[in-house]
């Protein structure tokens, strides 16, 4: 479970809609637009991004490292620490 300090990361990049590239723990990249946070079908907490058209929820304990792939005031990057 990641901590309330980097959930608000991911609260931010949902709000301005960031484009992202995310490194998932098993060491895969994902890339879309930060779309909102929820719960996927097995109850985990998730990142939702938007990904070829598609919502994909990307569950947060997965997440490895998140990069903002455009220029902004608020920050470029996170590492997750688990």
């Amino acid at each position: 479970m990641i901590s309330c300090n980097q959930y608000d990361y991911l609260e931010i990049a949902c709000m301005y809609h960031f484009p992202l590239r995310l490194v998932l723990l098993d060491g895969s990249i994902i890339e879309g637009i930060a779309s909102d946070t929820g719960y996927n079908t097995h109850k985990q907490e998730c990142l939702i991004i938007e990904s070829n058209g598609e919502p994909r929820f990307i569950p947060t304990e997965q997440l490895k490292s998140l990069q903002v792939t455009i220029d902004n005031p608020h920050f470029s990057s996170v590492n997750f620490q688990q």
